[in-house]
């Protein structure tokens, strides 16, 4: 577990996959303040993770609100809110790390490779929000089923993407709170590898009937 203590907006945190990291992230101590365009929404949503965790770590407040009380902002918003929330949060996200879970999934063909013109979503945030906001891509493909479920060991690697190596390392040992090994996988438009993944980790779940399809890193990492 990392020794340094953040606090935390998970932008999208009532959905399924931004409840899931929110849980984790306060359970390994994190301050955590839920996001959602309705604050009364998303207090509520605090108000149950909060006793589910036996804690008074997390709290809610509207997506601004919680950006701006924050050290480092999560987007975990469905694809059709993304760039929406990114305009909404560009002042707010300024000198800060933002980590982008976003997909580029467009129903109904979700399991099928989609990907947007800039290359990945992740380099939509990067141009949207601008050089003095440090975007980091990570989450893509770890179930959100499973990241709810506290007890549960995430069986899958998480790839992380971003320009700032420092911004990176602080989101690998966020991924380790959370219960994931992470590696960093080089810069903002790698991002397009884990985001294209994601619907063939879809695709497979359907085929083969896979509880939260994920992926392994192989290999042994040399020291020094």
């Amino acid at each position: 577990m990392s020794e340094r203590r953040f606090t935390i907006a998970v932008i999208g945190g009532t959905g399924n996959l931004g409840r899931g990291l929110m849980l984790r992230w306060a359970k390994a101590g994190h301050r955590v303040v839920v996001g959602s365009r309705n604050a009364e929404r998303a207090q509520e949503a605090a108000k149950q993770a909060n006793a589910i965790l036996n804690t008074d770590l997390v709290s809610g407040a509207a997506n601004d609100a919680a950006a701006k009380a924050a050290d480092i902002i999560a987007i975990a918003v469905s694809y059709d809110h993304h760039a929406a929330t990114l305009e909404a949060l560009r002042e707010a996200s300024q000198g800060k790390i933002v980590i982008d879970v976003t997909v580029p999934l467009r129903p109904p063909k979700v399991r099928t490779v989609q990907m947007p013109q800039a290359g990945c979503a992740a380099k939509e945030a990067q141009d949207a929000l601008g050089e003095n906001v440090r975007v980091v891509s990570a989450f893509q493909n770890v179930a959100a089923s499973h990241l709810q479920e506290l007890d549960h060991s995430i069986d899958c690697d998480v790839l992380v993407c971003g320009n700032d190596a420092a911004a990176c390392e602080v989101v690998v040992e966020l991924a380790k709170d959370a219960g994931m090994k992470a590696w960093h996988a080089g810069r903002i438009e790698n991002s397009a590898i884990a985001e294209a993944l994601t619907s063939g980790l879809i695709f497979m779940n359907a085929k083969y009937k896979i509880d939260g399809a994920g992926i392994r890193i192989t290999g042994t990492v040399e020291s020094g």
